[in-house]
């Protein structure tokens, strides 16, 4: 975050969807152990204040040979009239020395999606693991539904997995000597890099965000693409980057869609309910439309919506003329290299290690609680009256950040000195002379 620019304001806070944000001493104050890296402070902050922290370009100097990971995505920054061979082309100017499609490794991921839900032994509805904030989020709020996580890998790290192994079968290399660089539309992306999900070690480097990489790109574009190899991806994995792209890939009509981090917990608390039993599949992705809505891109997400659509259109009648279908030799790909291990809980702050004394701040807590005028403004510096009172009981915040009751003690007080004035002695009222 860029202290100098945040005023303070209460935006970042009631919009955080894991109550991760304070504002104390009039900055904007991030828990990390809350934070699951969805961007929604970055895009809600009007100063700028808060910023993601990507890789950049001159990163890949540090290893011998880089492959880059380009997100879907990365082709609706462009005009439909631009090639996907040229971005791809372009991104070789700028000294990577191969390419490998993220939406690639999405048609893999697809096929071992309808593997899975086959199965009648698993929990439904089955939740999508595509998207890391979304992950992150059911780790942090929903720990109860980390079993109906889909056990798969996310298109990216597929995708780094194959494109090493590749490089490692072709050129004989160590595999500490190549650089994967994911070029991604979030944040979350970038820190599932440093933090992974599901394994140990993450196959990509490191993330260089669009907005950052846009500019070179442009100026990069060649009007003839040329010196690609390997196998493109098709309009079922570009289509991945747009709300529903993954539903239509994966071909389950009993299944849900819903993007934007608000409109995600909304439906994963019905889902701890129990009311979304009878569903199949849910598909969910924080940023709002899907991933054209992430806020390292930058382009208008209606915009980009439109031309992924007309993209996959004219992919689709090529596809269709020539008769392309994902195989086999795909599918044995998604069962052999997608599959990871399961997600564990993220614990987040207790509010002690000492059991007496976090009885003890419960109780603190709900005696607050009753106090505050449950109002939910977040003028206080706190999300809502509740995360106040757990501010409180940790002794971050006080009864008086609440501006309902500073007025009551101000009010309170100012009726009290005008009580002891007029008990003070008359000749204290007479001015000398």
């Amino acid at each position: 975050m860029i202290s100098d620019r945040c005023k303070g304001c209460v935006n970042c806070i009631r919009r955080c969807p894991t109550e991760a944000i304070r504002i104390r001493n009039g900055k904007a104050q991030i828990t990390e152990a809350r934070c699951i890296d969805c961007g929604e402070c970055i895009r809600r902050c009007a100063n700028h204040a808060k910023t993601a922290i990507t890789d950049c370009l001159d990163d890949i100097q540090q290893y011998k040979y880089n492959i880059a990971l380009p997100a879907p995505a990365l082709y609706a920054q462009f005009s439909a009239d631009t090639p996907i061979e040229s971005i791809l082309c372009a991104l070789l100017k700028l000294g990577f020395d191969d390419v490998f499609e993220v939406a690639r490794a999405a048609e893999i991921v697809s096929l071992g999606i309808k593997e899975y839900l086959k199965r009648s032994d698993i929990k439904r509805p089955a939740i999508s693991s595509a998207c890391p904030a979304v992950v992150r989020l059911i780790q942090v709020m929903f720990p109860e539904l980390i079993g109906n996580l889909i056990p798969i890998d996310a298109p990216v790290e597929v995708a780094a997995r194959i494109a090493r192994s590749a490089a490692i079968h072709k050129l004989n290399i160590p595999s500490e000597d190549i650089g994967i660089w994911f070029i991604t539309p979030c944040p979350a992306k970038m820190t599932t890099v440093k933090q992974p999900l599901g394994t140990e070690k993450s196959n990509v480097t490191g993330a260089i965000s669009i907005s950052k990489i846009y500019g070179d790109l442009l100026k990069a574009l060649p009007v003839q693409p040329a010196g690609l190899s390997g196998q493109r991806a098709s309009w079922i994995g570009i289509g991945w980057t747009v709300s529903g792209g993954e539903n239509a890939a994966v071909e389950v009509s009993n299944s849900l869609v819903v993007n934007e981090i608000g409109s995600v917990s909304e439906i994963l608390e019905q889902v701890t309910l129990g009311k979304l039993n009878h569903v199949d599949h849910i598909e969910a992705l924080a940023c709002a439309g899907g991933c054209i809505g992430g806020p390292l891109t930058v382009e208008n997400r209606f915009v980009a919506q439109h031309r992924i659509k007309q993209r996959t259109q004219k992919m689709i009648a090529k596809n269709v003329a020539q008769g392309k279908t994902l195989c086999q030799s795909d599918l044995e790909v998604a069962l052999g290299v997608a599959e990871r291990r399961a997600i564990e809980p993220r614990s987040i702050l207790r509010l002690d290690e000492d059991i007496f004394k976090a009885m003890y701040k419960v109780e603190l807590m709900e005696k607050t609680l009753k106090e505050l005028p449950g109002l939910d403004c977040g003028s206080c510096g706190s999300p809502n009256c509740k995360a106040l009172a757990e501010d409180i009981a940790q002794g971050t915040a006080s009864k008086t950040d609440c501006v309902f009751i500073l007025r009551e003690k101000v009010r309170d007080l100012a009726q009290e000195m005008v009580r002891l004035a007029e008990k003070l002695p008359p000749s204290l009222h007479k001015t000398k002379r």
